[in-house]
């Protein structure tokens, strides 16, 4: 039974401490849109949905007056387009078009899905789309596209990651004008989730349902603000509290996933119980970790610190719903946490430190701003080594980069809402170009061998 201090526990996390439901995204399959006429595909597209999806914004409304629980983002996933793509040929950028249309029509703050799954090469399609994702994302507001490189079972496609490095550094040569907007867009993967509810990098794989409910949840306010009030536990003790405080948040991401389940009559999936920072002042991962006892995020002890809170959040949310799926963890996205801004600001955190720091984390380099003159080269192979950890690792890695065009370090992006600003960070300029040119691919690691 719910008590009523859980109740004004609850109420005081949401008012004090920046808890909210980051997102409630839909997942549609579009596999029964394919045609041979691309024009005939993109109107099977629209009307899907708009269909699946007509009520989705006005309900998770609903759900926010009826309870009081912030919901931030509806959003749309959708089956990699590069698989409509292979059966119908033609511009791809219309399939772009035709998801920002449904998605100006339902209301919803993102669809992704302009996407494609190459670990182990490209098939009809894959290439096309991958070429057109520059100017997909720039003609369009709400779009979000993402590729996935490499897997453990498959290894990496180094072809594939010579191609993205050319293709992140068009995004945001095609966007300069609008902050790089493009590239924030973008995201390429190791080992992607096939029911991700987070942008940018949500799809709706093949082997999910018709359409299904996922929920993302947040909460590195209301972790902080835990361990804050206990500055003289051990760690194990501290590890306890966040598997605690956890198990909360997820409580209340199983309630919102239930509800707009029912009332939108769509199976529910997953929560994905990711620590997602925002730049709000108090919800933050970074300063989760100086909480803990860091001076600053990116210090030594950094690493050892996400590894203790990555873990306990996850043991935490898998004891308070059996549908945890995603990502799950936390994110460690520069652009959007208040610290990590700040730690990327005074040289605290640089570039190596944060590739350590995904070793141990949800995710990957996520919204990293580098200088815009940083080369197609170097950004491959930035993605070669985020791929490489997580093959190895047996986990999700992903880059999200952003070359600030026209900038240099220390100058900032500016994006605005949850995407934040970033600081333009320094790279290491030595030039992988020889082995990225090379092509083929990085066999997979011998422990995918488990059949």
């Amino acid at each position: 039974m719910i008590n009523t201090y859980d109740i004004l526990e609850t109420i005081r996390m949401i008012e004090d401490e920046c808890l909210d439901i980051r997102t409630i995204t839909m997942g549609i399959s579009l596999l029964e849109c394919g045609d041979s006429d691309i024009n005939t595909s993109c109107n099977k597209i629209y009307d899907k949905i708009c269909s699946k999806a007509e009520k989705l914004v006005e309900t998770g409304v609903n759900i926010e007056k009826e309870y009081g629980i912030p919901i931030i983002n509806k959003r749309v996933s959708v089956t990699p387009i590069s698989i409509l793509a292979g059966i119908s040929g033609g511009d791809p950028v219309k399939y772009a078009l035709a998801l920002e249309k449904a998605a100006q029509t339902i209301g919803v703050n993102f669809i992704g899905g302009y996407s494609a799954l190459v670990q182990k090469g490209f098939a009809k399609g894959d290439l096309e789309l991958i070429n057109s994702i520059p100017q997909a994302l720039a003609q369009t507001e709400h779009i979000c596209s993402s590729v996935n490189i490499g897997s453990t079972k498959a290894g990496i496609n180094m072809d594939a990651v010579r191609i993205m490095g050319q293709k992140i550094k068009e995004a945001s040569e095609l966007t300069k004008d609008n902050d790089c907007i493009a590239a924030g867009k973008l995201v390429v993967f190791c080992n992607a989730p096939e029911d991700n509810p987070f942008m940018a990098g949500a799809f709706h794989g093949v082997s999910e349902p018709d359409c299904v409910i996922n929920v993302g949840v947040s909460g590195p306010g209301v972790v902080r603000s835990a361990v804050s009030k206990y500055p003289d536990y051990s760690i194990n003790e501290i590890a306890e509290l966040i598997k605690k405080t956890a198990f909360k948040v997820t409580r209340m991401g199983q309630l919102v996933g239930n509800l707009a389940s029912s009332r939108l009559g769509v199976p529910f999936g997953i929560v994905d119980l990711s620590l997602a920072p925002t730049p709000a002042v108090g919800d933050s991962v970074a300063h989760i970790l100086e909480e803990i006892g860091l001076e600053q995020c990116g210090g030594a002890g950094t690493t050892a610190c996400l590894a203790l809170l990555n873990d306990a959040v996850k043991k935490g949310g898998v004891m308070a719903s059996s549908s945890v799926g995603g990502l799950s963890g936390a994110f460690i996205p520069v652009s959007e946490d208040a610290g990590m801004i700040d730690a990327a600001r005074s040289g605290s955190l640089t570039i190596e430190k944060l590739e350590a720091m995904t070793a141990v984390c949800s995710v990957g380099l996520d919204m990293i701003v580098v200088p815009g003159d940083t080369t197609a080269e170097v950004i491959s192979g930035i993605i070669a080594d985020e791929a490489a950890i997580g093959m190895v690792n047996s986990k999700t890695t992903a880059v999200r980069i952003i070359p600030a065009i026209g900038k240099n370090v220390g100058d900032e992006l500016e994006f605005g809402g949850l995407l934040g600003s970033g600081p333009v960070m320094p790279v290491n300029t030595k030039s992988p170009q020889k082995f990225i040119n090379r092509g083929g691919r990085i066999p997979a690691p011998l422990h995918s061998l488990k059949n």
